[in-house]
């Protein structure tokens, strides 16, 4: 038996190509969700649209980049095209790349600061803007944003992208309150270490799981299924009672 209450519910997946978002694509797929993967790659998009399809689901994809607003305004004008509403918008978008530069607040360049904000936070914004006005017209609906527990270790590194991360959490917490009334949920999912495709087929990984199990209580590292797992609960009615909240799926890695 499934979750209740997505069925038949669009859903966007803004970066759901590869790792997170595309478990979390299927998964909503599965669920019986019409699904619109979003991704700077389209070529991956349109394969993770064809594995839902596959399998008797119903997917569109489109490329788009999160620091372009009108590319996200055609986003969601392809999901009204394509399904003709938006319910339901899951957050997973973030410029990786730029992460390399993310070192610390004496060294880091300015251009890689304001490229991970302007992908990981204001992207994030734009999507939400885009996103309220279609789930007002349908009397509600569930944002899922993504965290990372990033944002409440503490790290040495990567300032930009904890800061990105933290600030998810208040915009999360600003829709909730803004549109709570409405009928509009939403909440973030702050995952710890996951074990993605591009993290397991990495030349470091087994020193990269072994130093990630030490910062965790559970024996296992997460998996992509786990997060997709809870994105699919919060978008449902079993999670109705949910807003607002930034919740760690970790592992036990933060304890809070």
């Amino acid at each position: 038996m499934g979750l209740s209450g997505l069925a038949g519910k669009v859903v966007v997946v803004a970066g759901g190509a590869t790792g997170i978002g595309a478990a979390t694509a299927r998964r909503l797929g599965a669920e019986g969700c019409r699904v619109v993967v979003g991704d700077l790659d389209p070529t991956a998009a349109e394969q993770t649209a064809a594995d839902i399809a596959g399998v008797g689901g119903t997917a569109a994809a489109f490329g788009f980049d999160l620091a372009d607003p009108d590319s996200i305004n055609r986003l969601f004008e392809g999901a009204i095209a394509s399904f003709g509403a938006v319910d339901l918008l899951f957050n997973v978008g973030a410029d990786m790349r730029a992460l390399r530069g993310d070192s610390d607040v004496l060294d880091i360049e300015l251009e890689t600061w304001d490229r991970i904000m302007t992908v990981n936070l204001r992207g994030y914004l734009l999507t939400m803007r885009a996103a309220i006005p279609h789930m007002l017209a349908r009397g509600g609906g569930a944002i899922v944003n993504t965290s990372s527990a990033a944002a409440f270790q503490g790290e040495p590194r990567r300032p930009a992208y904890a800061a990105a991360k933290a600030g998810i959490g208040a915009l999360t917490r600003h829709v909730a309150s803004g549109w709570g009334k409405d009928g509009i949920r939403c909440n973030a999912v702050a995952p710890g270490f996951t074990a993605t495709e591009t993290i397991r087929s990495a030349p470091q990984w087994p020193a990269l799981e072994a130093g990630a199990l030490k910062r965790m209580r559970s024996p296992r590292v997460g998996e992509s299924d786990d997060v997709a797992a809870m994105v699919a609960f919060l978008m449902s009615d079993d999670g109705a009672w949910i807003t607002g909240q930034v919740l760690n799926v970790d592992g036990g890695t933060i304890l809070r």
